[in-house]
């Protein structure tokens, strides 16, 4: 099966540099609002089964034009939700960035807990359970996910067999998609970071002319 896995569209804390964590009331900004309508565009002739997402505001407006174009019902999963930031949640980065804890989160992540939070191996772990779960349920069909940066790249990391202290080096753009096939065998990254062209996500046409099926 596939797992497309989108990140939310621009918000005014993504804009500001603020670590929007778990806040409610966190929208899209009308930017973002045109990145969900051109997501939806980009994805068309891709065949999708199911829709999740963060139950966070962003994520959900990121993902509804796009449930709403297939007639899809939106599901929320809490543990695709953001990073709980505890005491960082709402701060601006330019001043985190000058603590003794930001040094960790940058050099050497596994080791980093946010104070009143999570630590990204939680994080990391939640992600891929909920990720493996929805595969579980989705057999050999096409499912959009739709999280948030850390998340992704934490479960990217994950399925591509690399330590949790090299995830920075994986770039998730605002209303990019990145896609895992899951389930036959070796987990496999057929994109990551995405934010052009999906039609190689269409199903294939065989040598007969007929629509052939998307594998995974």
């Amino acid at each position: 099966m596939l797992l497309v896995l989108i990140r939310h569209g621009v918000t005014a804390a993504t804009d500001s540099g603020v670590l929007g964590g778990w806040t409610p009331g966190v929208h899209l900004t009308e930017p973002g609002r045109q990145q969900a309508e051109r997501l939806t565009a980009r994805l068309d002739g891709v065949t999708i089964h199911s829709i999740y997402a963060s139950p966070l505001e962003r994520c959900r407006e990121t993902a509804a034009p796009l449930a709403a174009a297939r007639g899809l019902r939106l599901l929320t999963r809490a543990d695709l939700g953001e990073v709980r930031y505890g005491s960082w949640t709402g701060r601006k980065v330019k001043l985190l960035a000058r603590t003794n804890l930001w040094k960790v989160v940058h050099d050497v992540p596994s080791r980093a807990r946010f104070p009143g939070g999570e630590s990204l191996l939680e994080v990391q772990h939640r992600m891929v359970q909920e990720l493996e779960r929805i595969a579980t349920e989705h057999p050999k069909q096409v499912v959009a996910v739709c999280s948030h940066a850390d998340p992704i790249r934490l479960a990217l990391a994950h399925f591509a067999g690399m330590h949790t202290d090299l995830y920075h080096r994986i770039s998730v753009d605002t209303a990019s998609v990145s896609v895992l096939a899951l389930g036959d065998g070796m987990p496999r990254i057929l994109k990551v970071n995405d934010t052009g062209d999906l039609s190689v996500l269409a199903p294939r046409r065989s040598r007969g002319g007929a629509r052939a099926k998307v594998r995974g």
